[in-house]
């Protein structure tokens, strides 16, 4: 692991512990600010599909439209962050998916054609990349490289909370209130990340550089022409996120439409996975610090993800009841290795490159949810939902043997 930024605190001493972990948690309320504008739609398919008739083909176009906004920008938002720091371009991130959440809410309560919901929700993708891609330069310029790895959990932790609060309360409301009062719950979510940001986030001073920690990426220069580490890192993290945009997406459907779940029963067991899923983000932080080594537990996870999903498929094939038992598991499993990529990527990029990195990470993982949601849900409506879960249990096993080594051991 990357000596760079080891000792960030000699910087500036008057930084404590409490204070790094408490704008950490900061740095995570933004950074939940994307997964609810982003992903939010999706747990109003069911209410779409069956109050509104949208196909669940059509229903899996809209909930993508936000992810096409926030690829087209997010590079360049990595670009920023790394040229202005993170506060400055958090806090006009936060602005524009602020303005796109209010104006999907407005155009939904006034009945306004779909392409202006649309419209609104692209605009919201496109403000969202910043906290996207965000908390790289505080995990590795405020943290000792003991401790990125659970640090990094602990931010990785946004997408599985996001995905909670989403699951817990957008499609009950969406039923008890409808579509336009559920779209409020990204909106809320994205106000609270950018108090979150303007109040606890402090840019961290460039770390101190010795002779011997001095490296490509660490004076600025692009990392990527120095190895194939990072494109190792992408291509296997694209191939990890099919799983978890399969039950991301789909899974609230799942146990709706086609389980005859309610709502909130399925809002609350969603809501539990995503939260075990959190936790286990910042438990395999935690083990990669301990190993000493981000590429290790990710060959392990993959290899869980792909046997958990693969026994989903068979379980809902056969109509077993411990189904959803195996998709808490399945889906808990799919999200464990970001965080370790994560760090692994802003560690080797360095302070000058963590941006656009982790914008690269994001925008690939992002490129592959986009086209294979649309795909993934019209295989659904073809085939059903076990021979969709059989194709996602795939990529994880692919994955396997394609995750590089550790940059030091190499």
């Amino acid at each position: 692991m990357d000596r760079v930024a080891e000792t960030p605190v000699r910087t500036q001493p008057t930084m404590t512990a409490a204070r790094r972990w408490t704008m950490l948690c900061c740095a995570l309320v933004a950074a939940m600010t994307t997964t609810c504008a982003v992903s939010g739609v999706a747990y109003l398919i069911p209410a779409l599909h069956t109050e509104h008739g949208m196909s669940l083909a059509a229903g899996s176009v809209l909930a993508t439209v936000p992810t096409v906004g926030l690829m087209l920008l997010i590079i360049p938002w990595g670009a920023l962050l790394d040229r202005y720091g993170e506060r400055r371009v958090l806090t006009i991130s936060l602005c524009i998916t602020l303005a796109g959440t209010i104006a999907a809410v407005v155009i939904s309560a006034v009945d306004a054609p779909l392409w202006a919901l649309g419209a609104a929700l692209f605009v919201g993708g496109l403000g969202s990349g910043a906290a996207n891609g965000a908390s790289g330069r505080i995990v590795v310029g405020w943290f000792p490289a003991r401790q990125r790895g659970t640090a990094m959990g602990v931010r990785q932790m946004a997408q599985p909370l996001g995905i909670a609060v989403c699951a817990l309360t957008m499609p009950l409301t969406a039923q008890a209130l409808g579509v336009t009062a559920a779209l409020a719950v990204p909106m809320v979510v994205t106000g609270l990340g950018l108090i979150a940001c303007v109040v606890g986030i402090v840019d961290p001073p460039s770390p101190p550089r010795r002779p011997a920690d001095v490296t490509e990426s660490s004076t600025g220069r692009n990392p990527y022409r120095t190895s194939g580490f990072l494109a190792r890192v992408h291509g296997v993290s694209v191939l990890l996120v099919i799983p978890q945009a399969m039950m991301w997406t789909f899974v609230p459907t799942w146990l709706i439409v086609a389980h005859q779940w309610p709502p909130a029963a399925a809002g609350v067991l969603v809501t539990v996975t995503q939260v075990i899923g959190a936790i286990g983000r910042i438990v395999a932080g935690r083990v990669s610090d301990a190993w000493g080594s981000r590429m290790r537990p990710i060959r392990l996870i993959a290899l869980i993800a792909a046997l958990a999903t693969m026994a989903l498929a068979l379980t809902d094939w056969l109509g077993s009841p411990v189904a959803p038992l195996v998709m808490v598991i399945a889906s808990i499993a799919s999200v464990a290795d970001n965080g370790l990529a994560f760090t692994a990527i802003a560690e080797y990029a360095g302070p000058s490159w963590s941006g656009r990195g982790l914008a690269i990470q994001n925008t690939a993982q992002y490129l592959a949810t986009s086209a294979s949601t649309p795909i993934l849900g019209a295989l659904i409506a073809a085939s059903g939902f076990p021979i969709a879960f059989a194709l996602t249990a795939v990529t994880p096993l692919i994955a396997i043997p394609l995750v590089p080594r550790d940059r030091q051991i190499d």
